[in-house]
């Protein structure tokens, strides 16, 4: 933790890519605690048949590769989720592609869904031991012909090595992509991937998530939620980066083109995240991701509706120390409003948020 500390500023001085590919060759010679820490049972969180030992997660994009999945495990959050895995290999969109705010406690990506591909990563997690949960994100390459055989060829592939799945069609930086949250086509996608899942025939088939954007209408909002009420949709994950700039941002590369994530995430995809809980009735589990830096903030996600949380910006600010403190800071949120278990605390703000209400549960 001392080492990693010291390296923050470091890699802060560095190109945000650079920096990061750094901080995954670290993580893979070993800079990680030896085991990860025991948690306390009221964190444990029990979804799809899998046993979460805390809710906080680390969200896709920082281990696209499924290289440190295990390492970030020992560093203490309650699952990791790596990707986004396409079918082939891709480069991305040219360089640079990923901008700190720091001013505004942000990120910018316009990566493109660079990765791997599939034979990579399923050669990695083929090797792994299945310790620990660990999903896998999936997207479709920039220039397929058929969108829906890329996902289900991933679904496909992955079923049977990953905890649960992720169809991403909430990325900014492919075009055309987020077209695929219309009500005309979001239903016949989740049923072709459901089928793809299902054809692999396992003993436990790892549930399917679908992961939004924060920049949905109030319809969109209405359709999605509906379209999962009526589809085997398994959970929704709100949300992923938004192309929204809020008048606050300070930085200079606020201007930059891509997806905004970190602080100024937090109240917008807070305030979906909400809505869909409301929409659904809670009858399908929901991960809240965006803006999360604090307990105050995992705990405000989670009276939104999310029985999940997850996090990725705030650990270029913070580093991985970060979880520790979060975790902590939860269960005094927790004690303080009398819940003695987190599952208790899902969706109790909810409906405070429709006016803006409520940030800490206060």
């Amino acid at each position: 933790m001392a080492l990693t500390s010291l390296a923050m500023p470091l890699l802060r001085l560095l190109p945000a890519e650079r920096a990061h590919e750094l901080t995954i060759r670290a993580l893979k010679a070993g800079v990680a605690p030896t085991k990860a820490p025991i948690d306390d049972p009221a964190l444990a969180t029990r979804l799809w048949g899998l046993d979460f030992p805390n809710p906080i997660g680390l969200a896709a994009g920082f281990d696209k590769n499924a290289e440190v999945p295990d390492a970030m495990l020992r560093w203490g959050v309650g699952f990791t989720e790596i990707g986004t895995v396409t079918p082939r290999p891709q480069a991305g969109n040219p360089l640079p592609r990923l901008f700190r705010l720091v001013e505004d406690r942000a990120v910018i990506n316009r990566m493109g869904f660079n990765n791997e591909g599939l034979g990579v990563v399923t050669a990695r997690l083929t090797k792994r031991a299945r310790h620990g949960i660990v999903g896998a994100n999936l997207g479709k390459n920039r220039d397929a012909a058929d969108a829906t055989a890329d996902y289900c060829r991933g679904v496909a592939t992955l079923a049977p090595l990953a905890d649960y799945l992720v169809i991403n069609i909430s990325s900014p930086n492919t075009p055309g992509l987020r077209d695929l949250q219309r009500r005309s086509e979001v239903g016949a996608l989740i049923h072709a991937v459901v089928e793809a899942r299902d054809a692999v025939r396992l003993d436990n088939p790892p549930p399917i998530l679908l992961k939004i954007a924060p920049d949905l209408t109030q319809q969109e909002i209405d359709d999605i939620a509906e379209v999962a009420l009526g589809s085997k949709i398994d959970g929704i994950i709100v949300s992923n980066t938004t192309v929204a700039r809020p008048a606050s941002l300070r930085s200079a590369n606020a201007p930059e083109p891509g997806g905004l994530s970190g602080k100024p995430l937090f109240e917008p995809s807070t305030a979906v995240l909400a809505e869909i809980y409301r929409r659904t009735q809670g009858r399908i589990p929901l991960v809240g991701v965006g803006g999360v830096s604090s307990g105050a903030d995992a705990y405000a996600k989670i009276r939104a509706g999310a029985s999940l949380v997850q996090l990725y910006s705030a650990l270029v600010y913070q580093g991985p120390a970060l979880i520790g403190r979060i975790k902590r800071d939860l269960l005094v949120c927790l004690k303080q409003d009398g819940f003695h278990h987190v599952a208790e605390a899902v969706g109790s703000g909810a409906d405070r948020i429709r006016s803006g209400v409520d940030r800490q549960g206060a």
